[in-house]
């Protein structure tokens, strides 16, 4: 089985393929992020459905790119033969999803083999396939798929084959599209057209980045990542396109990252309004404010891509799990959780459009009052926590300052911009809730600040407190609480989220060390003047991604891998931050 970090993606704005660096899709789901998968071998093997497109000799590829500035991937083997490159990419969406797939021949002759295996419904569908004079057409239920291609096709062992030859200066394509079965065939695309219209909008898109600097050529491939992760019809952005690769290999840490978190909403538009992307801040702006509409005690940490509330997670029972890392799960039941730093996290963002986006005044105010009004009652209840623990509920240290930037944001809002609003009402809580974590959330004999009240443990969240202004970054209570982050929950000099076998979280098992919580530390040590020991702990998480620039959501420093869902989004937003503060306090 690939590892994680073999995978590269390919999207169109609605979903995303994974393709491994042996030419094989191994994860699709159709039409949307959250769909059912068709291609399902990453969480079992090719008889859960894939698509191999390679050499027929097998074997991974000689190398493969991004053409520069884009999200086409370019896949080369070498043999010896000859040299071939499979050419691998989704248009953005209009009409009908497509993935396309062009084999060139770049030297010599090559034999090539295909093996096309649609499994829908998460592996669990074989559809009935036909053939006709275009390809093949299959059909399960609502689903239909068009492969469309001139190399010659043939059914064996339950999946499409195609065996052919590629010579010098030839191009051979594949075009499988998916639409709803009820609407018969779609019409049908040239791939040659197609490639260069998605190379034009990919560059078109990535010229507008103002981001300069050593660090530019990683900044734009994690934005392009991150517009990859876009779904463009509501403009949320999934923390990840896949399910339940595991936070420990062969344990139970296996979750559905294929949804919309609120707590990405502040780091997401840092990193797009930083780069000159305001256009896709507006619409994740618009799409949170639709997401949050209704009772502010309703208020959840996650929706679905229009904003939908409802999630239940269930397990696919049928499916083995990434290298047998079971359960597999759908849907998040941790989208029911309190996790009360969220209110803290959405006013904190509709702040920072109020300053950047916003021409013609607020008309988000209301809902802002609205939901500072909740919080002003719920404030000092026992939460989840922001890293969704299944344990008993406690009063972590990070949802309280939460609740302060709620209340320092509201407070702001009105002494600035003269909205309308009992700021003296708001500015007394915001000094009480300051009070309350200074007095329960700080070990004074440590030095440090603490994950939750009345407790030991750490928390990497405790080196976001100086960031979202709730103490200076050079503060001797900050400073003590990085080194004792250092300290205590380093390994490699990585940071972990927290101890497993210290915090009650209520899921069995560890974790690999969370890539964002380390690009947060390298943005406490540019805070604490610790600059050079920032920019070598960033390049060296620099050092942690893909071949082609990915990094899913953890790593595993005893094997080696990446860990968790991939690409994340959390850990890319995470690297253009540290970047712009890299180059910022270099200047």
């Amino acid at each position: 089985m690939a590892r994680i970090e073999d995978y590269a993606m390919v999207g169109d704005l609605h979903t995303a393929a994974l393709i491994s660096t042996e030419g094989s899709i191994d994860w699709l789901c159709l039409p949307r992020f959250d769909s059912p998968a068709c291609f399902n071998a990453l969480l079992d093997s090719p008889k859960a459905g894939r698509w191999l497109l390679a050499p027929a000799a097998g074997g991974e590829c000689t190398r493969r790119r991004y053409r520069k500035n884009t999200l086409i991937l370019e896949t080369e083997w070498e043999t010896p033969e000859g040299k071939v490159k499979v050419i691998d990419f989704m248009s953005p969406r209009d009409g009908a999803a497509d993935i396309v797939r062009i084999v060139v021949g770049v030297r010599g002759s090559v034999r090539m083999r295909g093996e096309l295996a649609l499994r829908f419904d998460y592996g669990h569908i074989v559809p009935w396939v036909r053939h006709d004079e275009h390809g093949i057409h299959a059909v399960a239920g609502p689903d239909a798929a068009y492969l469309v291609t001139e190399a010659p096709l043939r059914g064996e062992h339950m999946q499409t084959a195609s065996d052919f030859t590629i010579k010098a200066g030839q191009r051979v394509p594949f075009v499988l599209t998916w639409a709803p079965s009820h609407l018969g065939r779609p019409r049908t695309v040239d791939p040659e057209a197609v490639l260069e219209a998605t190379e034009s909008f990919w560059l078109q898109w990535a010229a507008k980045c103002q981001v300069t600097g050593p660090y530019r050529d990683a900044v734009l491939r994690s934005l392009i990542t991150l517009k990859a992760l876009t779904f463009a019809p509501t403009g949320g952005i999934v923390a990840a396109v896949t399910t339940s690769l595991p936070e420990e290999l062969g344990g139970e840490r296996n979750w559905d990252y294929r949804y919309c978190w609120l707590r990405d909403a502040t780091l997401t538009l840092q990193a797009l309004l930083a780069s000159g992307y305001s256009e896709e801040a507006a619409a994740w702006r618009n799409w949170l404010l639709r997401a949050v509409a209704g009772d502010p005690a309703d208020l959840q940490i996650m929706y679905g891509l229009h904003g939908e509330r409802r999630l239940p997670e269930m397990t696919l029972d049928w499916l083995a799990g990434y290298e047998g890392s079971k359960p597999v799960r759908i849907g998040n039941g941790a989208a029911g959780q309190l996790q009360l730093d969220v209110w803290g996290e959405v006013l904190d963002c509709l702040a920072l459009t109020r300053t950047s986006l916003l021409q013609d005044g607020d008309d988000s105010w209301d809902v802002q009052v609205a939901l500072m009004e909740h919080l002003e009652s719920a404030w000092d209840r026992p939460d989840n926590g922001l890293w969704e623990m299944r344990g008993p509920r406690r009063h972590f240290t990070h949802s309280k300052v939460m609740a302060w930037v709620a209340a320092d944001r509201m407070v702001k809002g009105v002494r600035d911009f003269g909205l309308p609003g009992p700021a003296d009402r708001w500015e007394t809580l915001r000094d009480t809730i300051h009070a309350d974590v200074m007095a329960k959330g700080f070990d004074a004999k440590r030095n440090t600040f603490v994950q939750s009240y009345g407790r030991p443990e750490l928390d990497a969240s405790l080196l976001l407190i100086p960031h979202v202004g709730f103490l200076p970054p050079d503060d001797p209570r900050v400073l003590g609480t990085i080194d004792a982050v250092q300290r205590e929950l380093t390994h490699d000099g990585f940071l972990l989220r927290y101890r497993q076998e210290q915090s009650d979280d209520g899921v069995p098992g560890g974790e690999g060390v969370f890539l964002a919580c380390s690009f947060w530390l390298v943005d406490a040590l540019i805070g604490a003047g610790r600059r050079r020991e920032a920019k070598e702990l960033f390049e060296r998480l620099l050092a942690l991604r893909n071949d082609v620039g990915l990094l899913s959501e953890e790593w595993d420093v005893a094997a080696a891998r990446q860990l968790g869902n991939t690409p994340q989004a959390f850990s890319h937003f995470a690297l253009v931050r540290s970047a712009l503060q890299l180059q910022a306090d270099g200047r």
